[in-house]
């Protein structure tokens, strides 16, 4: 398309571009709820940190790094229609590519510089075909794209760093030019894009909102239904939040330690792990996009199929639990966690498997899970009528609304693994759901000090339910840093005593002594009622 026609379409198009994301849309992004990050590029030949490596690096480095990968990048076995099926059998109902990294190389074909995919030995437009491969398994198609350009800064003669004022592209004219003119080819050379997903550094001398804004509103003058995520919405990264964000969230995590493939030294989270991470943020209401780094041939690594055929399995059975839901008037009760069907009033509960064998029942009684004679419960995945080489058995679920709670007896008859051994949740599917309680609302303050005795942490009961008298505290537990957000997090700690009652109301404080004054913290504050233990979200105390 010529530029002066497209120009003249850019203009009569912004005379009613949306100023954000369309409400509507938004809600058709939360109803698809999971999603695939695909982290790939031409550094994936070393198994490196995708792009990072080249902040820091000395001339000789650089040099090698833009000349002499893309001689030798040449993913002969990509087949993006396998990497398609596999994900629309497990579940993922859009996909987020990694079209151009803060390297600056760019996995399509663009006009815009010579460092992209089709000046390799591979010389084929991997987005394209990525593309039309997850179109045609009715996956909604996402790019990922990075404000950033290391190879631009390089060529510019300008120092790679992501957080200096020059090197952010409101302040570097040549650099906002070209992300605009790449995104352009993006958004209209490859069929409709429902997401875009912009990454931007934090703490930058910027706010994100500042270094996205002008190519946020391109993206929306282009194509006014596409999402914004990152840039928009909020994108917690390799952590679930503790408590459900307000509206739309995308909360994003590796398999491994590393978006992008690493060949050696990978520690890989279990399928049971994903699964978990998968539901929790269902029940808060956020999506989940889950990323995977394929090899420099093209293919998938092995551990990382695996997994994503284990998530098949158990999406087969329970699919619409994590579909079309939103959060429960509580997300969790113990280790049991709850979504709700967006238009109608059936909860999913999500009852761990790992101590529910096969062909046994189990007891689980929900306080916050109200019965009447309209109720219906089964167990998703079972038809309730037949329990496999038992004919003495029928495997119906039961349940009674008892003074203590919904009572739920529901056997386990879907035999999923040969060894009838099945590590993850089973779904009960309760219809005709309504609360069973009122919860109390508790707020954790960030005005956290240190004082001579231990650092005073505040919070605020907001609201006390339907209960009469509740009791509150705080948990504490140590913050993990940047080198440490791939590691499992610490188990939360009480702080002091017994928990102090409340019968209205009001705000609360306890000291949190005894801890090592020269790192991080994270606290959050607890309130028990009669029925369940809720938290807050969860706050930091900064190093004294």
């Amino acid at each position: 398309m010529p530029r002066a026609v497209l120009a003249c379409l850019l203009l009569f198009a912004s005379l009613s571009a949306p100023a954000s994301n369309k409400p509507e849309r938004v809600e058709w992004f939360r109803d698809l709820g999971l999603g695939l990050f695909i982290h790939w590029s031409l550094d994936s030949q070393l198994t490196s940190v995708i792009s990072h490596s080249m902040v820091g690096a000395d001339e000789a480095y650089l040099k090698r790094y833009v000349e002499e990968l893309p001689r030798s990048f040449n993913p002969t076995r990509f087949d993006p229609r396998e990497w398609a099926r596999v994900a629309r059998l497990a579940g993922f109902r859009y996909v987020v590519f990694t079209a151009k990294h803060h390297s600056g190389f760019c996995m399509f074909d663009t006009a815009t510089t010579d460092f992209n995919i089709m000046n390799t030995p591979f010389g084929r437009d991997t987005a394209k075909e990525l593309a039309d491969a997850f179109r045609a398994e009715g996956i909604a198609i996402g790019w990922y794209f990075s404000p950033d350009d290391f190879h631009f800064l390089y060529r510019q003669g300008t120092l790679i760093s992501r957080l200096r004022s020059e090197v952010l592209p409101p302040n570097n004219p040549g650099l906002l030019s070209l992300n605009l003119e790449q995104q352009r080819e993006l958004m209209t050379n490859y069929g409709p894009i429902d997401v875009f997903f912009f990454d931007p550094p934090t703490n930058a001398a910027l706010p994100r909102d500042e270094i996205v804004g002008e190519m946020k509103e391109l993206i929306w003058r282009l194509s006014p239904d596409t999402v914004v995520t990152r840039g928009e919405i909020e994108t917690p990264e390799q952590y679930t939040p503790g408590v459900p964000l307000e509206g739309a969230w995308e909360g994003n995590m590796t398999m491994g330690t590393q978006w992008q493939y690493r060949g050696t030294n990978e520690h890989y989270k279990s399928g049971t792990r994903l699964i978990g991470a998968w539901i929790e943020t269902r029940a808060k209401g956020g999506n989940f996009l889950l990323n995977i780094g394929p090899m420099p041939s093209g293919e998938l690594p092995e551990e990382q199929e695996a997994r994503m055929r284990e998530m098949a399995l158990w999406n087969m059975v329970n699919a619409e639990a994590v579909g079309a839901v939103r959060p429960w008037v509580i997300t969790n009760e113990g280790d049991v966690w709850f979504t709700k069907a967006r238009d109608a009033d059936t909860v999913y509960a999500f009852v761990p498997g790992t101590d529910w064998p096969w062909g046994s029942q189990k007891a689980v009684v929900l306080k916050s899970v109200l019965a009447d004679e309209r109720t219906r419960i089964r167990v998703l995945g079972q038809n309730e009528k037949v329990l496999e080489y038992r004919t003495d058995v029928t495997p119906k679920t039961e349940w009674e609304q008892t003074p203590d709670g919904l009572r739920i007896v529901a056997y386990r008859a879907q035999r999923l693994y040969n060894d009838r051994r099945w590590p993850n949740p089973v779904v009960l599917k309760i219809e005709g759901a309504k609360p069973g309680l009122l919860p109390p609302e508790v707020e954790t303050l960030s005005e956290a000090e240190w004082r001579a005795e231990g650092a005073m942490l505040r919070a605020e009961l907001r609201a006390l339910g339907d209960a009469d008298v509740v009791s509150v505290g705080f948990e504490y537990r140590r913050k993990k840093g940047t080198a440490e957000m791939y590691e499992a997090d610490d188990p939360w700690k009480p702080v002091g005593g017994a928990m102090v009652p409340m019968g209205a109301p009001g705000p609360f404080s306890s000291v949190l002594a005894d801890i090592d004054e020269q790192r991080d913290w994270e606290y959050r504050a607890v309130v028990q009622h009669p029925k369940v233990r809720l938290s807050g979200r969860t706050a930091t105390l900064n190093s004294k």
